[in-house]
């Protein structure tokens, strides 16, 4: 299978840039939202893989296994 074909566990591809809104900040952890699919489950994510600025609301991307603000 080629890299640019790889999917993930929940049928997304791996290298596609996926946009999330932070909906909740909890100590450690970040909940976000996936602006693609509002219906899901929030997704869980350790702050420390997450750009330090992020606040409720930001609106952050996910492409090549890093996080950025958009």
């Amino acid at each position: 299978m080629a890299i640019n074909q790889m999917s993930g566990k929940d049928g997304t591809k791996m290298f596609e840039r996926i946009e999330y809104t932070v909906e909740r900040l909890d100590g450690d952890y970040a909940y976000l939202r996936n602006e693609a699919a509002p219906e899901e489950e929030l997704k869980c994510v350790a702050r420390a893989l997450l750009p330090p600025e992020i606040s409720e609301g930001s609106r952050l991307a996910y492409e090549m296994f890093q996080y950025s603000v958009i």
